[in-house]
């Protein structure tokens, strides 16, 4: 005859399984993405490496001050001189890059000098061509008149002129000024080309196909810093020797 179960067994056996329950609904299970226990004092490592403040960020325990050394905190103007144009510019342009700044505060000298090595090659291979459209767009108007004199006397002699362009190899501000309101920049530019000059029948009168030659040119920029014309025109050449 089987023994009837002891009536306080069941009960407790009940009160375990509500219990267990309970427990689980109230902590749930893990998933193994917990994340750890956060202590808010403890100092922990930032992505970088560095001690990270108390309470989380990447901020360290040394606290910027205004004029502290590689601080950017409160900083109200830009770098200057060779901070700001040592990598564009000759030392003799830095004073002049920071007044046009100054008075200009979109000018920026790395899209400046994109710009610069741009026109040159768009200059001098529009000559080339007698392409006076161009030339008029990007040249000042007493610059213009003298390359369409060259351009005129060429023509009248039956001469083309064939300009490639092997390579610019070093574009640097090495002047600038501002004057007036009028902002002026001169470039050198280290360059290798080909230029072939033919008569009327073809034949070569001066350089060669095959010959590349070192060129250095110092060219100036210049506009109104007021302007709303954004574009720079060259207003003087000069060839380096």
């Amino acid at each position: 005859m089987q023994e009837s179960l002891d009536i306080s067994t069941v009960i407790f056996a009940i009160l375990a399984i509500f219990v267990l329950y309970k427990l689980k609904s109230v902590l749930g299970t893990r998933t193994g993405e917990e994340r750890p226990p956060y202590d808010p004092f403890a100092r922990r490592r930032d992505d970088a490496g560095k001690t990270a403040a108390p309470g989380g960020g990447s901020q360290s325990n040394v606290i910027p001050l205004p004029g502290a050394a590689n601080s950017n905190f409160g900083r109200s103007t830009p770098p200057a001189g060779e901070e700001r144009w040592g990598k564009l510019a000759d030392p003799d342009a830095y004073g002049g890059l920071d007044a046009i700044a100054a008075a200009d505060a979109s000018f920026d000298a790395r899209p400046f000098v994109d710009g610069a090595r741009s026109a040159y090659e768009m200059i001098v291979t529009s000559f080339a061509r007698g392409d006076r459209d161009t030339l008029r767009s990007l040249l000042a108007a007493d610059v213009f008149d003298s390359f369409s004199s060259a351009i005129s006397a060429r023509e009248a002699q039956g001469e083309t002129v064939e300009t490639t362009f092997v390579s610019i190899d070093k574009t640097t501000v090495a002047d600038a000024h501002l004057r007036e309101g009028v902002a002026q920049i001169t470039v050198r530019f280290a360059s290798k080309i080909i230029t072939v000059t033919r008569d009327r029948a073809g034949g070569i009168v001066d350089g060669g196909v095959d010959k590349i030659v070192d060129v250095i040119d110092v060219w100036t920029f210049a506009r109104q810093t007021a302007a709303r014309d954004p574009n720079w025109k060259l207003v003087a050449t000069e060839a380096a020797h």
